[in-house]
């Protein structure tokens, strides 16, 4: 038992400190996340940020890759080199030259020659060469490249290395040689970082530059070219990667071909300019990058904030409260997340009030029901003590009447409860009103049992000469309900001797109206709006009580509003008493434009 208490402290232990380091690792990013919010560790962020800096490298490593400066400076120090070069092996070609005052004679000539005579010399091939004089060349040599930091090397016609620039020294010249250094240099990250980029966009091509063994300039092809007279240029790169371009002139004079010129770049000098671009361009890619991040972190917290507190409302609204939740609106962005935040505000708004009506309903059904099971329950438990025949009868007749009162309820309250899921899976189609409201007044004419006897007017108000017609879009089974509801619900209230019933449709500019008006004795002004709540009922005497559920209007009116239309009610009045002779219930529905 001591051993597991020990375990179990010795394991609480290592949690604290695990979670006081973990909080000691943590703290850092919980600050940065408290100083700049959630916006800069949104998903939305991240994937903005990322595809501004891909985007953004892809154009610098593209403007790297290409180069196109590097390939300008080789080409432009190519033609740098070859116009020096054409002027130094012009001074190098003037300063070599033949020695006129000597003269060539044969000695075995001079004993044949007798007393008197003289001998005539004779021009030798070899008095036709100009060879170059090193110590006539070099003096020259070293005044035209010691302002440069050009390598200058010049073969002789056998491609023989007869000087080299390195190794001129005026009179009196000091040499100075840098000592190895104690310690291994260190790279810098820096310059390691730059000869690897260095490498990865050097071309992969170029040949790799070495010394000529002794002093042999056949190893260069374009020497080899320029003792033919043709000029040429190559680049070569070090093992290091460092370029050198080197450029090869005929030193000629009278089209003889004396030796070769050959100019050389010192290793690194381009690379050091082009490093300097290179440079030049990613202080570019700095400030551009922090100008992209400022302008992606800016960009995001105006789609990504509003976008979180649209989701936090909505989490909000799902989870449930005891008030209604208030959703953003941001409908003066006139953009995606306007109307986005109209549609969840429309939305909530469309289902708080779904809920308020499900629970109305609900409260409503419960009432009404409880009514005829109330009563079916007090006969239920009165037939057994009725004493006669006459009490069984009448208790069953009650019975039978809570049944089918009981089951016209529940019909209408599931028809009721469909109504709205059934508009919004049926397609709306287009509706002519002339001919619905004709036919549904010659099908209400023809009932006869168990109905009143009424005449039923059918009113069309048009313009003469004119083709109005009166098209909707909409459900016609839902339509034809409510003018059948319209139509028995002014049965029900005209007298049973001389009953009327009117049907006008009309048309407005925007609006399909339809005018239904009866004879009776109109409606109490203050029932005018209470009609058309659920389960409400105010019949004639003459009909049985419990005959009608008190649906018929509200899901009518129901029906109108699902069709962006209204269903109102008024009375009659006659101009001359003031007194109401009728009720009249206006229907109004959109028509279409084409109509």
């Amino acid at each position: 038992m001591a051993q597991l208490v020990q375990q179990k402290h010795s394991d609480d232990t290592d949690g604290l400190d695990g979670a006081r380091g973990g909080s000691r690792w943590t703290h850092p990013f919980t600050l940065i996340r408290r100083i700049f919010g959630n916006a800069l560790f949104s998903s939305l962020t991240r994937r903005i940020l990322f595809f501004n800096l891909a985007a953004l490298l892809v154009l610098v490593g593209g403007i790297l890759y290409l180069n196109q400066f590097r390939e300008g400076l080789i080409d432009a120090r190519v033609e740098s080199l070859l116009t020096q070069g054409e002027i130094i092996a012009g001074a190098v070609s003037a300063s070599a030259s033949v020695d006129t005052n000597s003269i060539t004679i044969d000695p075995e000539k001079l004993l044949e020659l007798q007393a008197g005579q003289s001998i005539t010399p004779v021009p030798n091939d070899d008095d036709l060469e100009f060879p170059i004089d090193p110590e006539k060349v070099a003096p020259v040599l070293r005044r035209l490249i010691s302002p440069t930091r050009t390598r200058a090397r010049i073969f002789d016609a056998d491609a023989n290395l007869l000087l080299d620039s390195r190794h001129l020294y005026s009179r009196g010249q000091v040499l100075r040689y840098d000592l190895p250094p104690v310690d291994d240099e260190v790279q810098s990250w820096s310059d390691w970082f730059s000869g690897l980029l260095n490498k990865m966009l050097q071309p992969s091509n170029l040949p790799v530059y070495k010394e000529a063994p002794g002093g042999d300039g056949s190893i260069y092809p374009e020497v080899m070219n320029a003792l033919t007279g043709v000029r040429g240029a190559v680049v070569r790169s070090t093992e290091k990667g460092e370029l050198i371009v080197s450029v090869a002139v005929p030193i000629q004079r009278a089209r003889a071909v004396l030796g070769v010129l050959l100019l050389s770049t010192q290793a690194g000098d381009i690379d050091k300019i082009v490093h300097a671009e290179r440079l030049a361009i990613m202080r570019v890619f700095g400030v551009a990058t922090l100008v992209n991040v400022a302008l992606s972190l800016l960009l995001s917290s105006t789609i990504a904030n509003p976008l979180r507190r649209l989701s936090a409302a909505a989490i909000r609204v799902r989870r449930g409260s005891k008030v209604r939740e208030e959703i953003p609106d941001f409908s003066a962005r006139q953009d995606e997340i306007g109307n986005l935040s109209i549609a969840l505000r429309e939305m909530t708004t469309a289902l708080y009030d779904r809920i308020d009506a499900i629970e109305s309903f609900a409260a409503d059904v419960s009432h009404e029901l409880k009514n005829p099971l109330t009563s079916l329950r007090s006969a239920v438990e009165t037939l057994p003590l009725a004493r006669n025949e006459d009490s069984k009868k009448r208790l069953m007749d009650v019975i039978q009447h809570d049944v089918r009162r009981l089951d016209r309820l529940i019909s209408d309250i599931s028809d009721a409860s469909r109504l709205d899921a059934e508009l919004a899976r049926s397609d709306a189609e287009q509706i002519d009103m002339e001919v619905l409201l004709r036919d549904m007044v010659d099908l209400s004419q023809q009932v006869r049992h168990s109905k009143k006897a009424v005449e039923i007017d059918y009113i069309v108000d048009r313009k003469p000469g004119t083709k109005t017609r009166f098209l909707i879009n909409g459900h016609e089974l839902r339509i034809s309900q409510i003018i059948t509801n319209l139509i028995e619900n002014a049965r029900s209230f005209v007298p049973a001797d001389g009953g009327k019933i009117s049907v006008r449709l009309s048309r407005t500019r925007t609006r399909c109206l339809v005018h239904i008006e009866d004879n009776g004795p109109g409606i109490q002004a203050e029932d005018i709006d209470r009609i058309f709540e659920r389960f409400y009922t105010d019949r004639p005497e003459a009909e049985g009580f419990g005959q009608n559920s008190g649906l018929g209007l509200s899901i009518s009116r129901q029906i109108a509003e699902a069709h962006n239309g209204s269903l109102r009610a008024e009375n009659i009045v006659d101009g001359d008493s003031g007194q109401s002779i009728g009720a009249r219930f206006i229907l109004s529905l959109p028509a279409e434009a084409s109509a």
